[in-house]
């Protein structure tokens, strides 16, 4: 057994998803989406441990390529306990690594509560779908669970290419045929086109890093293939901002034409920490490819996606705010937390605000959806002793340069001390 595999047990039964290995730092874990130590009074672990950890399970292949480009990825496995996503680097201070725990056991469409709109873009003979959200946002499960629930309903031939392989799908009713980059092919543009002389059915691209790749998806979703795939998007709408932005100006309107009828569902999805504080929920937004938004597409109208997705929420369409909203109403997720994880604030606050739901705005203390408080009377500026107090003028002399006029009898008042040069205010004196 390897020495580190004691952090990764340690990092298994606390529940935890990452283990963070930095030079002169304690070993972290992520539980529940923040940093704590992996064991309380556990040493600082210099470069030359960490690299003394990481010499026995690096294969040999990502140890030159580590000594080339100082970052590699690969996937490490302890049989019987995970699989972990492995990513090892330089910094300043020497080498570090973060490694990703990967169930053994997938998660099913049914125990992630898939709903029926997302499980019926798994019925699809051919189009592309993506599944988008942030970095560690769980976008590698909601699609392992997509690809396990065509593999236990359809007779399909389904490829996967990703870096690294993280879930392991043993055939049930598909044959599946899964391939690591740097392992079993150079890259993504080489393995999706040798993958079109492989006869698949359905087809998974771990990630659409860039321009070629993503031509590729699009080319072989039209050409009669299903094809699965991830981004690094915050919401729907935004996820086909990105990929046609990717290319040229000039090829866009044709990428915009290509898009409005290859892609047919997109799932972009964000993690949410649960109220109780003990685990997180999923939000899921979801956009299909209807008419209306295939001609939002195709005019290059994005920005009017939202609107199409309101009016399509009887087909299964949901947006982010709404999914957030479900998750506060159901007590599964605290207002504050969906507050701050929502990209429309404003729209989510007046939803707040519509539905009576109190929520504390980070940063603020003040509870939206109930009454302000009071604001604390502020004690009236002193002024100088030598400028007194002057009666409110009883008007202005007509034509006089509107030098304003004293109340018969009244005295004037005394003539105010020299300001400092530097105060504007006490030099105009009251009748500014």
């Amino acid at each position: 057994m390897a020495e580190i595999d004691k952090f990764f047990r340690i990092l298994a039964e606390t529940g935890g998803s990452d283990l963070h290995l930095s030079p002169e730092e304690r070993p972290l874990i992520r539980l529940h989406g923040s940093l704590k130590e992996m064991e309380e009074g556990h040493p600082a672990l210099s470069s030359a441990q960490i690299e003394a950890l990481f010499e026995e399970i690096v294969p040999k292949v990502n140890k030159e390529e580590f000594a080339k480009d100082n970052d590699t990825d690969f996937a490490y496995e302890i049989t019987g306990l995970a699989r972990f996503r492995a990513n090892i680097f330089r910094d300043r201070k020497g080498v570090g690594g973060v490694f990703r725990v990967i169930p053994s056991e997938i998660l099913t469409a049914e125990a992630l509560n898939l709903s029926p709109a997302i499980l019926q873009l798994c019925y699809l003979t051919k189009g592309l779908v993506l599944v988008t959200g942030p970095t560690g946002s769980g976008k590698s499960t909601t699609l392992c669970a997509m690809i396990d629930y065509i593999n236990r309903n359809r007779d399909d031939h389904i490829i996967t290419i990703e870096d690294p392989i993280e879930f392991v799908h043993d055939n049930k009713r598909c044959l599946i045929n899964q391939r690591e980059v740097g392992v079993h092919t150079n890259g993504f543009k080489r393995a999706l086109k040798a993958a079109l002389r492989e006869d698949p059915d359905i087809i998974l691209v771990g990630e659409m890093r860039d321009l070629e790749t993503i031509a590729i998806a699009i080319e072989m979703a039209e050409t009669g293939h299903l094809v699965f795939g991830t981004l690094h998007t915050s919401t729907a709408p935004s996820t086909v901002d990105r990929i046609i932005d990717q290319f040229p100006a000039g090829q866009q309107n044709q990428i915009r034409t290509m898009l409005a009828e290859s892609l047919k569902g997109v799932v972009a999805q964000t993690l949410c920490r649960t109220a109780d504080g003990k685990g997180r929920r999923a939000a899921l937004e979801i956009l299909l490819v209807n008419s209306a938004v295939g001609s939002n597409i195709r005019d290059g109208k994005t920005h009017q996606i939202p609107l199409a997705m309101t009016t399509g929420r009887k087909l299964g369409m949901v947006s982010l705010n709404d999914a957030l909203i479900e998750l506060v109403k159901s007590g599964t997720v605290a207002a504050g937390e969906a507050y701050a994880k929502a990209v429309d604030k404003g729209a989510l606050e007046r939803e707040f605000e519509r539905l009576r739901i109190s929520f504390t705005k980070p940063g603020s203390e003040v509870a939206k959806g109930g009454s302000k408080p009071a604001r604390p009377a502020q004690a009236a500026k002193p002024r100088p002793s030598s400028i007194p107090a002057p009666a409110k003028p009883a008007g202005r002399a007509i034509g006089g340069g509107g030098r304003p006029q004293r109340p018969p009898g009244q005295r004037p008042p005394a003539k105010a001390a020299a300001a400092p040069s530097g105060d504007k205010s006490k030099k105009r004196g009251w009748f500014s």
